[in-house]
């Protein structure tokens, strides 16, 4: 009897960030609010980093909502950011670095995988790295487990693939 199977991860498409990232530079070119500012949004792609850089408290929560819209719009879920905490930089601005998670961590997975055992179906789930298998028999089992996984408010974000 073949088995059916799906990973569950938890990836951001980071060409999607880089693309938020040039929409929210751009805006920020464009406002008045902004006129002879030194704010800015910079991103490094291969650490998954965003650092800001802000004049004052104001502009970096103006500079945050307009990265958090920008990034929503384009399907990236904000739970996928690591806000840290801003510190001040050269001249009295301040810089607040961003940390973009990537991966279930192995405390997250046994968490799903706690939930998964939870609803009682004849699932096998097992971590592979930085996702987690899940098999069964059944495919119907494996869309119980898909949309339960799907109705939580989880605190990473969720993906399914290699759905077969």
């Amino acid at each position: 009897m073949p088995n059916f199977s799906f990973d569950i991860v938890s990836e951001v498409d980071l060409q999607e960030v880089d693309n938020a990232v040039n929409q929210a530079t751009k805006e920020l070119g464009q406002r008045y609010d902004f006129k002879n500012s030194k704010s800015s949004i910079d991103y490094d792609r291969d650490e998954k980093k965003l650092t800001l850089v802000a004049d004052d408290d104001f502009k970096l929560r103006q500079l945050t909502d307009i990265l958090t819209i920008r990034l929503a719009k384009r399907q990236i879920s904000l739970k996928a950011l690591k806000f840290n905490d801003p510190e001040k930089a050269f001249g009295g601005y301040l810089r607040q670095g961003v940390d973009i998670c990537m991966g279930i961590d192995k405390e997250k997975a046994k968490e799903l995988i706690g939930i998964i055992k939870n609803l009682g179906l004849k699932v096998q789930s097992q971590v592979e790295g930085e996702k987690i298998r899940v098999s069964a028999p059944k495919k119907d089992d494996l869309q119980i487990v898909i949309t339960h996984l799907r109705n939580l408010d989880f605190s990473i974000p969720l993906s399914f693939t290699n759905y077969r």
